[in-house]
């Protein structure tokens, strides 16, 4: 972990705590059309709808279009909102102006692998990681590109499922329709855990989430375009989850993130496999916990009629249960758990003031987002309000190929974190 704080701090003024992580996601090189994903590229959109590469020193000169994008691995996820938070405190110390809140920085470098040590470094430090608000400057902003505030974000829980047959693989001839395939079985057994349209079905998942009017209310005024997100994503409709995109981020998800059985194209071979994996990602909410979410997990496999071992079965088991699987679930972390804060909070009301005051306009407000930052190990650990500031554009490609960070959103967040530096809490 990276600490800073901004000399001077006034015990009369609020303390803000802002986090941020300086690691990014892995990548594979020849999927982005560049030298180097870790080498910034400075492009710009031809009337072909195509981006081409022009000179980063054009960044520097009068005519900057804020439709230019910086391509590069943790652009926008999550270096360039660091160099926006310094940027702004160099202009303000530009004006020489004394900040209206007290500022402290901290830094992740462990943040896509969960952050599995921000929880002890935040109570190893209490002391000096006290503050009265904390500020995660992280996500995509809304797709409409307006000032957004973010007051929830979603936990994530993984978990590892193998469905096991014969000891080893089968020739599909000599014993296709005696031996069971597991790669079959995998797939029925996901198929039993969510409907067609999407809702999961183990009993319980949803029953915790209680949607009021009032959470209803705020989200309705989130101004979502459907229509044009579904175009972006390239799907004709949607999961019937939620009654729109923001209420389906009010719900535990459960997402199978990739299958493996045997092999495929020029190595496929006509065999009936000994196993077959999914890899799952859980998506919690804060009424959800992710070892309420694994617990029900594993009794619906259970109840499907399978028998779980640890490792790999036993001659024992395999003479004594004819469905056999593991479910191996990662170690609670600091990013397994969901968290929230309420809109009318003093935090949220001081950053709708800013807000309002900087941009003109009425602020964005989303009641949950569904990607996860590690604000659960924080808010446990510092015991106080957060919100989530994103400052990038939502199209950025984030933790796929090609990520970009649009030069125009590094000048608006640089602006907004100006005016949070300079409005009293």
């Amino acid at each position: 972990m990276l600490y800073a704080e901004l000399p001077g701090a006034d015990p009369a003024k609020k303390t803000i705590l802002f986090y941020a992580h300086l690691d990014g996601q892995s990548v594979t090189p020849q999927q982005w059309k560049q030298k180097s994903p870790w080498e910034a590229a400075l492009k710009r959109k031809t009337d072909k709808g195509e981006w081409e590469t022009i000179p980063l020193e054009k960044l520097y000169g009068e005519q900057v279009d804020p439709d230019w994008r910086l391509f590069a691995r943790s652009s926008s996820d999550d270096k360039g909102p660091i160099m926006m938070l310094l940027t702004a405190i160099d202009a303000l110390k530009e004006t020489g102006q004394a900040p209206g809140v007290n500022v402290k920085v901290i830094l992740d470098s462990e943040e896509e692998k969960g952050s599995p040590s921000l929880g002890e470094v935040i109570r190893q430090n209490a002391e000096l990681l006290k503050n009265d608000a904390l500020l995660v400057l992280d996500g995509p902003m809304h797709q409409t590109n307006k000032p957004t505030l973010v007051f929830g974000n979603r936990g994530v829980a993984q978990a590892t499922l193998t469905v096991f047959g014969a000891k080893q693989g089968l020739h599909s001839g000599h014993f296709g329709n005696y031996a069971a395939n597991p790669a079959m079985r995998l797939a029925q057994l996901l198929a039993s855990m969510k409907d067609e349209n999407g809702r999961v079905t183990i009993p319980g998942y949803y029953d915790s989430v209680k949607i009021d009017a009032a959470a209803e209310k705020i989200m309705s005024a989130v101004p979502d375009d459907e229509a044009a997100l579904r175009k972006r994503l390239g799907i004709a409709q949607a999961e019937k989850v939620g009654k729109n995109y923001q209420e389906a981020l009010q719900y535990p998800s459960l997402n199978v993130r990739g299958i493996a059985a045997a092999d495929v194209g020029a190595k496929a071979r006509t065999i009936i496999p000994e196993s077959a994996v999914a890899e799952l990602d859980l998506r919690t909410v804060p009424e959800t916990p992710p070892e309420q979410l694994i617990g029900m997990l594993k009794t619906h496999i259970e109840a499907q009629g399978y028998h779980l071992v640890q490792g790999t079965p036993t001659d024992e088991d395999r003479a004594k249960y004819d469905k056999l699987a593991s479910l191996a679930s990662e170690e609670v972390s600091a990013s397994s758990s969901a968290a929230r804060t309420d809109m009318q909070s003093p935090v949220g009301e001081w950053l709708y003031r800013s807000y309002k005051a900087t941009y003109g306009e009425e602020p964005v407000r989303i009641r949950m987002m569904g990607g996860t930052v590690p604000t659960g190990a924080a808010v446990e650990a510092l015991k106080v309000p957060f919100v989530i500031v994103p400052l990038v554009n939502a199209d950025n490609n984030q933790h796929s190929y090609d990520e970009n960070l649009r030069v125009g959103n590094f000048v608006s967040g640089v602006k907004g974190l100006l005016g949070l530096l300079q409005q009293p809490f």
